[in-house]
């Protein structure tokens, strides 16, 4: 009979215990507070996924509608992946393959721009750039028409038009500084410096000059031109020309140049941290080619 009474309580006490495990709430465990953006099957978008899209605080349309777009591409992707992924056998050995290239590829991208910023030195010397393009010039060949000279927009109320058309169509004759200071009091919009190439389309685009046909014929023909409208007169004094299909002065793709001068550094950058990296490991003994 004791023992009946001993076997009956060791069975309550592991009932008690199992319903304990079976209730028993870890209080540690931590609750998903994420906000469900979107779903696609089984796959979520949450609100961190798209916390890096707009900046903390910014509440504008704008920001409205860069999440919008965001969560509009990310579901048709999805979509797309899923269908995929149904219709087609892919093989993916072949795809990871494909992943893992990526990623090293990005990684090493990294670690040469990194390598590029601690040692790409900027600094071109108007020599190199010279050098270069009396080397290149051929490449150099222009697809517009451009320009240097002296443009001004009048309002056909200012004062002394007469004066400073005199000015303008006589320079270098006349003494520029009046012609800028006249530009800077009355112009609505005028281009003062002598030695600045310009495309020849950006000078006529807001003047009655815009349906001008034959550019170079005009620019060959006219070394002053003035015409008007109802509310501005426009003066171009023509100091210098070039065709397009001729060769482009060096003032006018200085800063060409320069950039393609610092694109071959950072090339030069990237062979020599291969090379280096290749020497060491050589050296250390870090690798075996069978």
């Amino acid at each position: 009979m004791k023992t009946n009474i001993y076997i009956t309580g060791i069975i309550a006490i592991l009932t008690l215990v199992g319903c304990e495990k079976l209730y028993y709430v870890d209080s540690e465990e931590e609750v998903d507070t994420r906000v469900t953006i979107a779903r696609v099957n089984d796959i979520y978008l949450y609100d961190e996924d798209i916390s890096s899209l707009v900046p903390k605080g910014n509440q504008s349309a704008d920001s409205g509608m860069i999440v919008s777009k965001y969560v509009d591409s990310w579901v048709k992707k999805q979509l797309t992946i899923a269908r995929a992924s149904t219709e087609l056998d892919f093989d993916e050995a072949k795809i990871e393959r494909k992943i893992l290239d990526y990623r090293y590829a990005l990684m090493v991208h990294e670690f040469e721009m990194h390598y590029i910023n601690q040692h790409l030195d900027k600094e071109i010397s108007d020599e190199e750039i010279e050098k270069y393009y009396n080397e290149k010039f051929e490449n150099f060949v222009l697809r517009q028409n451009i320009l240097r000279c002296l443009f001004a927009k009048v309002p056909v109320e200012a004062p002394q038009i007469d004066n400073f058309r005199k000015l303008i169509r006589t320079y270098p004759g006349s003494n520029l500084e009046e012609i800028q200071s006249y530009c800077y009091r009355f112009a609505a919009q005028s281009s003062l410096e002598t030695e600045l190439w310009i495309n020849f389309d950006e000078v006529i685009g807001n003047t009655p000059l815009i349906n001008v046909q034959d550019k170079a014929v005009f620019l060959k023909n006219n070394s002053f031109v003035e015409t008007s409208d109802e509310k501005y007169y426009y003066f171009i004094r023509v100091l210098d020309y070039k065709i397009s299909d001729q060769i482009a002065p060096l003032t006018y793709i200085k800063d060409d140049i320069e950039s393609i001068l610092i694109n071959k550094k950072k090339v030069e950058l990237r062979k020599e941290l291969e090379e280096e990296v290749y020497k060491v490991a050589k050296e250390n003994n870090e690798f075996e080619i069978y």
